[in-house]
């Protein structure tokens, strides 16, 4: 059943096919009940109208034969009867059977009793509504009714009466009852044929419009398994054009759109290595003459008590921006191994706890020079984890750095959260926050969210985005939220074992304390 209704949420084609034998159902409904209705109608017309003008003529001949026996004797009369009866009744089936029925009118207090009914019709069969209407009408009055025998079988039937008189025997009702068992036989065929053939249109209606439907999903199927296939990175599929209509038009645009979505693609990736190859030279050749430069101002930094103050607040100025070069150079080498996929870690088990206060610690002069304290509040005294502790370190250094960078003179609180399967960081500031546009771009390479600010305090732009890199390469994630005036918080979630991926978000991302 749950694959069934997959494949009906994925699928075109039972989605019209069900829908047009929905829609074929409802319209040979009402055309096959007003068929029935028609037709039903139609034959119990002509039923009723052929069986009135035989009961008509019936009667009135036996009116004719009681007219000529006046004056006869009883037994004369009762032959007249006899022969009405037989002449009259059908000696065939029931489902084909015409019976006679004489009945004595209410009031007739004559002692000869002609009283009879043909093939052991029980007089019951007669209802007293329709007696009452024969005796009021001076016409043929009708009715349907139930045929009853003596035997307790029932039949529908039609009973056609009026009033006769009968020598030396006074009023009488005579009733002609038709069986209508053939016309319902024929009602129930008609409506069983109409049934069977409605069911053999649906099943018809279905298969053209599976056929119809194939012909145009499977090009669409088609299209999308090479549209995914281009996702997977195969630009060398192209569908297959045999024909010259409609659905070979798309095709070709679809070819010609592949073809220059490779072509753009080769192009991009061509220039991406070379830019990627750019960046890992460009790092790796600034390496040896940095190295130079780096022992030229160390020697030059130690003699600096010896310069003019000019000189020596130079030298000073020379060795910070080359710390801040050596950084970005490292991060750049950094990048270059993400976008090269060759970034590997090495698992090691350590403490997470002790790891975020060294880091707290070192990082605590540069906080106490921003009039600010990273407080650390761990659920536990120990949390050990097996990952690769040089890139952990790396993400906590740099959002401890970018909380205290934003963190407006005000505490920053690190909170550290485990459970069985996870472990979980967060770092919630409450300086100047983020807008919604920044959340966007907070990540991206080289952005700052105020670069005046980050470039006076030594920030890359690439601190951020390489620690997203380093959680996802443990099959963690590192997620940001931020309100302007509300502060910062961002969480850190990586698996206990590197290997497997995070099962729950252990720290929510919105805080608490936003919502008091």
């Amino acid at each position: 059943m749950n694959r069934f209704i997959t494949r009906f949420r994925n699928s075109l084609a039972p989605k019209v096919i069900i829908s047009t034998v929905i829609l074929s159902l409802g319209v040979i409904y009402l055309t096959g009940s007003a068929l029935n209705s028609q037709l039903g109608t139609g034959i119990k017309k002509v039923n009723l109208d052929s069986s009135r003008i035989e009961a008509r003529s019936t009667i009135f001949g036996a009116e004719y034969r009681f007219l000529l026996a006046q004056g006869e004797k009883e037994a004369a009369v009762r032959k007249v009867i006899d022969d009405v009866i037989s002449s009259a009744t059908s000696l065939t089936s029931n489902e084909n059977a015409r019976e006679v029925i004489f009945i004595r009118s209410p009031g007739n207090t004559t002692i000869k009793d002609y009283e009879i009914t043909s093939n052991q019709v029980d007089p019951q069969t007669i209802p007293e509504s329709l007696s009452k209407r024969v005796r009021k009408s001076p016409d043929l009055v009708s009715s349907n009714i139930q045929i009853k025998y003596v035997g307790g079988l029932r039949i529908p039937g039609l009973a056609f009466g009026q009033k006769v008189q009968i020598p030396g025997a006074g009023q009488y009702e005579m009733y002609l009852v038709f069986s209508l068992a053939n016309q319902n036989a024929t009602l129930d065929l008609i409506q069983r044929l109409l049934i069977l053939t409605g069911s053999v249109l649906v099943f018809l209606i279905a298969l053209i419009v599976w056929l119809v439907v194939r012909q145009v999903v499977k090009p669409v199927r088609e299209a999308a398994e090479i549209a995914a296939q281009f996702t997977a990175g195969d630009f060398n599929q192209r569908m297959k054009v045999l024909s010259e209509d409609e659905i070979a038009t798309l095709g070709k645009a679809f070819n010609e759109m592949a073809e220059s979505l490779e072509q753009q693609f080769s192009r991009l990736e061509n220039l991406s290595r070379v830019q990627q190859r750019f960046v890992s030279d460009v790092s790796h050749e600034l390496r040896t003459p940095l190295t130079t430069l780096r022992m030229a101002s160390e020697v030059i930094n130690a003699s600096r008590e010896s310069f003019d103050p000019v000189v020596a607040r130079s030298t000073e100025l020379l060795v910070a921006q080359l710390d801040r070069f050596e950084r970005l150079l490292e991060d750049l080498l950094e990048v270059s191994r993400f976008d090269a996929e060759v970034a590997v870690i090495e698992a090691v088990d350590f403490d997470l706890v002790s790891l975020a206060n060294r880091c707290a610690e070192d990082l605590s002069l540069v906080a106490k020079e921003r009039s600010t304290e990273l407080r650390i509040y761990s659920i536990a005294q120990e949390i050990n984890v097996k990952a690769d502790i040089r890139r952990v370190e790396r993400i906590l250094r740099n959002l401890f750095s970018n909380a205290i960078d934003h963190a407006e003179e005000k505490p920053i609180a690190v909170t550290i959260m485990a459970s069985e399967s996870d472990v979980a960081v967060g770092v919630r500031d409450h300086g100047i926050g983020l807008d919604q546009s920044s959340l966007t771009r907070v990540f991206d390479r080289f952005w700052r969210a105020d670069p005046s600010r980050a470039r006076t305090r030594g920030g890359t732009g690439l601190g951020l985005s390489i620690a997203l890199e380093d959680a996802r390469l443990h099959n963690g994630e590192l997620e940001a939220w931020g309100r302007p005036g509300k502060g910062a918080h961002f969480v850190l979630t990586l698996p206990r074992q590197a290997s497997v991926g995070i099962e729950s978000r252990i720290i929510k991302l919105v805080p608490d304390d936003f919502y008091e």
